[in-house]
Formats: C-alpha cells, structure tokens, sequence
C-alpha cells in the first residue's frame, strides 16, 4: 500500500521572549524528533498578526525564535527552519481552506473563545480563521505528524477534518488525476490528496505552569519576570527564579498521587522531570520526602547546565542577525519548493488555471 512519507511539522509565534514551557514543551521535542523523522520548523510571523497586528520589532522576534531553535539543537541544513511569510502557498492554501472549512466549525474553537473574550464581533477575521491557516501550514507540506500542545490538539483535530472534507469533496477529480495516497481510516483503507495527520502529545512536562502561582500556566505575558525562566535568562537569574519560586510547606510526597492538590509542587516536579527526562515517579523515588530547601537548589543546579548554554547560545546567535536571515532564506527556499509541489495539485485538483 502506497502511504505519505513521513513528515514532521511544527511552528512557533514570534511574540516575545521564549521560556522554559516553550522549551519543554515544543523545542526540546523538535530537537528529539528531527533524530529520526524529517523535518520541517516554522517561525510563523504570519500567526502573530491574527491578535496583535502592529509589532515593536517583528523582525528581531522572528530572529530570536530561529536563534532558540538553533541554540537547543535543530539542525538547519539536515531539517528545514524558515519563517512562514517567506512561503506565500501557506496563504494561498489558507485561502482555499477558508472555503473547505464551515463556521461552525470556527466558533467551536475554544481558543478563539478565550482570545476574542466577551467582545467577539470586534475580534479580528483573522483570529476566527486561524486555524484555518494553521491547517494550511501544516498539509501545504503533507506532514504527517505535529508535536502539539494539549491547548492547541483542538486545532490538530480541525485540521484534521479539513483534510478529510476537501479529500472527499475532490474525491473523483483527485482519483482522475492519480494524485491519491492510501491511508488507513480505523478499519478501512481510503484514497485522498491530505493526509490525517497525527498529534504527538506526551512527555513529563507538557504543560509548565507559573513560578508564582501553579494555577496559571507559564506565560511570557505575565507582569512577573519570576513567573517564568526565559531562555535567555543568565544562570545567576535561572537559579534566583528557582529557589524564589512558590511551593507548599510539606515535603514532597513519595507517590505521584500526593502531588494533587499541590500545584506548585506539581509544577516543580514536572520540570525537573522535563529537564532531566526522567518520570515524575522516577523524580519522587530519589526525592521524596525531602523538604523544598534540598529539592530546590538541586532543581537550580539542573536548569543551570541545561539552560544556560542555551542562553549563550541565543545570545551568541542574535549578535550575528545576517547568519540567522541566511538560515531563514536557506530555509524559505527550500520549503517554498516543497509547498509550490503541493499547490500546483491543488490547483489542479479544484480547477484553478495555472502556468
């Protein structure tokens, strides 16, 4: 049976500064997949628009993204890393999914609910379309796989059903042109141009809360600097964040299932979990039972080593911007050729005329 090649993709907005849940929680996975899968990673400037249209500095954001990607380990030469702008069929195929997807299906999307707030008719188009363009970003290259976010599976799933809508609404034009691809749906076999691509969700610290408060996810918005560990904080600043953080006065239990209840101690365990890859069980065994003035300095000690090379790095990287646009247009290049494969079936496929 003939079937996509496997593909990896993902992306990440340039708005502000990164911190530790946008390492644990997509780059380190990035750096682990590209191992063995091919790769594809988007600094998506054109996602960054959707909320906040008018940027201090766009383009040095943008760096900075690409700067972290290289710092933690992606390869550019072996994967591909660009920004998204640089790909005018990411648009394009938004386009055409803008007319795939329904509206119902966009205002179910709860992170439209949550960004647009209770003023819904002065939120941008954009924002309803977003993940309408995410889609694009994804199947305008066939990628098979995407390390997602649990806040960002719903918008996997819809992409998920655009692919299937276009597929069975260009069903027989997709068939007369030999450009179907087999795949297993459940227990039976179907023939389409998209593939359904799969999340990879998983790993101990998928989602890093607050410094401050474990009830708040880790956020670069936060009015706190010592909410969060930014990936370009200096090792004296990651280890102050740490041992300032908020925790509970009992010490930290031998079992997982002590930690409910105790965000705070919950949210430290699965850092080091996520820094060290080791399960919060395997975390609990060495530590548990100690207070927070032994755990702490010890989960200190472990963000330092591996933290603060990559905080050099970016720094290192951000002092030369030419090499960083030289890696961006290397990369744009080269996913712009994958994508211009894609949309010229496309526009084959819907009847679109073309050179």
């Amino acid at each position: 049976m003939t079937t996509f090649r496997q593909l990896v993709f993902s992306g990440v907005q340039p708005t502000g500064n990164l911190h530790l849940g946008n390492y644990l929680g997509a780059i380190r996975k990035f750096v682990a997949l590209q191992d063995s899968n091919d790769c594809i990673y988007c600094v998506v400037d054109l996602h960054s628009i959707t909320a906040q249209l008018v940027h201090e500095d766009l383009a040095s954001q943008t760096r900075s993204i690409t700067a972290a990607f290289l710092a933690a380990g992606i390869d550019p030469k072996q994967h591909i890393v660009f920004n998204q702008a640089r790909v005018p069929q990411h648009a394009e195929l938004a386009w055409i999914f803008n007319c795939v997807a329904r509206i119902g299906w966009m205002n179910r999307m709860t992170q439209f609910k949550d960004k647009a707030g209770k003023d819904r008719e002065n939120a941008s188009l954009g924002l309803l379309a977003y993940p309408s363009l995410m889609a694009a970003d994804i199947l305008v290259y066939r990628a098979t796989h995407v390390p997602v976010g649990e806040d960002q599976k719903q918008h996997l799933e819809l992409t998920r059903d655009i692919a299937q809508k276009f597929n069975n609404d260009f069903s027989a034009r997709i068939a007369e042109l030999g450009l179907g691809v087999e795949m297993q749906m459940g227990d039976e076999t179907v023939n389409g141009f998209f593939p359904l691509t799969e999340p990879l969700i998983g790993g101990p610290a998928t989602r890093v809360m607050s410094l401050r408060d474990g009830s708040k996810k880790m956020s670069k918005s936060d009015p706190s600097d010592l909410s969060r560990i930014n990936l370009t904080d200096a090792a004296a600043a990651i280890s102050k964040k740490i041992k300032k953080a908020k925790t509970d006065p009992e010490a930290l239990p031998g079992e997982v299932e002590g930690l409910e209840g105790r965000p705070e101690a919950d949210n430290l365990v699965g850092i080091y979990a996520g820094l060290a890859d080791m399960t919060r069980e395997a975390v609990l065994k060495e530590f548990g039972g100690q207070q927070f003035s032994v755990f702490k300095p010890a989960l200190a000690d472990l963000a330092v080593h591996k933290l603060a090379p990559i905080a050099g790095e970016m720094r290192r990287l951000m002092a030369d911007p030419q090499y960083i646009d030289t890696v961006l247009r290397d990369g744009g290049e080269r996913a712009g050729a994958i994508a211009e494969q894609t949309m010229h079936s496309v526009r084959d496929i819907i009847g679109l005329l073309q050179n």
